[in-house]
């Protein structure tokens, strides 16, 4: 069976650096930090005080104000993105198949922020009858975004949720790609979506020391590789990119953004957080995604790390490169974008991907920021172009997605050619 190809035709994002695509790729090339104090609650008892929140989304745009009261922030960032994507696409909806249409759509957390208020209203109520909105389950059960978003445009294709902690949205498009490379569907609406700025993920995250503390220097505490990093930057938004069969796309005239070349997914089968220490999941990873992609690890440009900013998670997975790429990757460009937008946890890896297509678009690779001393673990040879955006021909971007409990997944963007 000769498989079909796979291209983006549509891109839509909500994000802490722009609530357009135009804004984010703005962004993307300026190196603007999302990073600022945390505006959704007190933060008075939280270790960290500060996040990459979503800036003057307004859901009305999108939803009517009855809609929005019954979804989750998840679940409109989810909307929201898919909307513009779809917009983006100039796709006419009444005109195509929608049985051959699917939504994939990947949260690490779900409706966690609408399920604690519901839970705190319970306990301080001075009743044992549970008084629950009607909305709690389908504001918190991760799925919603997959089926509102199918609901909202009639979309009767595959559609469902992925759920693979930060790994979330890749594991969503990858699923997506297969689909449609198997002749299954024309099109999928595909991305993440995470709402995580509240008392509990914050707490939580703190509790487990993943989050960076730096509460004097906020705005710049996202710092991968850098010796002084000490946790990620909790983030928040959504993006949908609408995957599309390459003749499908090209018979409606469509605007194709990127191809995708391949994918790989694996697990450290190692611990709960923590990856392995010699890099075998992420290094397998890497080289499943090129041997679907049928390319060498000479033609890689650029590898959009996912590069938390973490002490241990960073030195690992830039190890676990030199390891598959030898002396090839002193001449990669090797950024992490998350230094900008902080760690959108389910949507990490769509927003990463979008970063990887801007790259491919412009020929501008985005920056590592807030870089100041490496650490002495990582290669100085490295190109992990750091501070300022670097230009280069980009013609294959490797995005790498890697989440608690051991998954890992690589998505290859290439270059579109007739």
């Amino acid at each position: 069976m000769e498989l079909k190809h796979v291209v983006v035709t549509g891109i839509g994002g909500i994000s802490p650096i722009g609530n357009s695509i135009d804004e984010i790729f703005q962004n993307l090339t300026l190196g603007t930090s999302g990073s600022g104090p945390i505006t959704r609650f007190d933060v008075s008892n939280c270790k960290t005080k500060f996040a990459c929140e979503v800036k003057n989304f307004d859901p009305t745009l999108y939803l009517s104000k009855p809609e929005v009261r019954k979804m989750d922030l998840f679940e409109q960032y989810a909307v929201a993105a898919a909307s513009a994507c779809l917009n983006d696409s100039k796709i006419d909806l009444e005109s195509i198949n929608k049985d051959r249409i699917g939504v994939i759509w990947g949260t690490g957390i779900g409706g966690l922020g609408s399920y604690e208020p519901e839970i705190k209203d319970f306990f301080t109520s001075g009743t044992n009858t549970p008084r629950f909105s009607p909305f709690t389950i389908p504001k918190l059960i991760p799925n919603m975004a997959a089926g509102l978003i199918s609901i909202k445009f009639g979309l009767r294709g595959i559609s469902y949720a992925t759920s693979s902690a930060c790994a979330s949205s890749s594991h969503a498009i990858i699923d997506a790609y297969n689909y449609i490379r198997l002749g299954k569907a024309d099109m999928f609406i595909t991305g993440g979506s995470e709402a995580p700025i509240n008392v509990s993920a914050i707490g939580g995250f703190n509790a487990m020391k993943a989050l960076s503390e730096n509460n004097d220097e906020m705005e710049t505490a996202c710092r991968p590789f850098d010796v002084t990093r000490d946790g990620f930057v909790m983030a928040e938004g959504g993006v949908a990119l609408l995957l599309e069969e390459k003749e499908h796309a090209k018979k409606r005239g469509a605007k194709i953004y990127a191809e995708i070349a391949g994918s790989g997914q694996t697990s450290d089968a190692y611990h709960l957080t923590a990856p392995h220490p010699e890099g075998l999941g992420t290094i397998n990873v890497m080289k499943f995604a090129l041997e679907d992609a049928g390319i060498q690890t000479s033609d890689i440009d650029y590898i959009n790390v996912h590069g938390t900013s973490t002490p241990i998670g960073d030195v690992i997975e830039l190890t676990s490169i030199q390891k598959l790429f030898g002396d090839y990757a002193y001449k990669i460009n090797i950024s992490s974008t998350k230094s900008m937008t902080g760690h959108m946890l389910g949507a990490a890896g769509a927003i990463e991907a979008v970063a990887s297509i801007f790259a491919i678009q412009t020929g501008i690779i985005p920056p590592t920021i807030n870089f100041k001393q490496l650490d002495p673990n990582i290669d100085s040879k490295l190109n992990l172009t750091t501070n300022e955006a670097q230009n280069r021909n980009v013609d294959y971007v490797l995005s790498n997605t890697f989440g608690f409990g051991g998954h890992n997944s690589s998505i290859i963007f290439k270059k579109y050619s007739e």
